[in-house]
């Protein structure tokens, strides 16, 4: 019996080992959830200057599964609808594109921020409003689901 209970207890300090490594990488600052693997940083909503108009929303994943994972989705609590955007280069101009589902490499952090891969949230509610927060909810392929509490901001608050 003793050996079991030194093999779970391996097991238990390898996973919690594992877990800590997952929370060290290269993003700074305190991990705002973390579920099955995916740790969200950073999160926030920024409203745009004129009401009603979509907010962005921004935030830092990284992964620490055996295998890659894949973001189908993000909602956004008081938002109609979302949709993950990028930049690309089209004519010599960069413009705004729907982006495919986003993969995760475990090891390698994937930012969410202007200029770059970011989330629409399309019909904000009069309730999305600077100074509030609004829960965001992030799905991989595999139906695991991660929800924060992000601080939604002014369109002229630090992005």
């Amino acid at each position: 019996m003793t050996s079991f209970r030194q093999a779970a207890l391996a097991i238990l300090l390898s996973a919690g080992a594992a877990g800590l490594a997952a929370c060290s990488d290269q993003n700074d600052g305190p991990v705002d959830a973390a579920t099955e693997g995916l740790a969200v940083r950073n999160a926030r909503v920024v409203l745009a200057p004129v009401a009603g108009n979509p907010a962005a929303v921004y935030f830092d994943l990284s992964y620490s599964g055996d295998a890659s994972a894949v973001l189908t989705d993000v909602a956004v609590e008081g938002a109609g609808m979302t949709m993950i955007h990028d930049y690309a280069e089209n004519a010599g101009k960069m413009q705004m594109i729907m982006a495919d589902d986003v993969t995760i490499v475990p090891g390698t952090p994937v930012i969410f921020a202007p200029g770059g891969l970011h989330v629409m949230a399309m019909q904000p509610a009069a309730t999305l409003q600077a100074g509030s927060s609004a829960n965001v909810t992030f799905t991989l392929s595999d139906g695991t689901r991660t929800v924060v509490t992000a601080p939604v901001r002014a369109a002229g608050e630090e992005r």
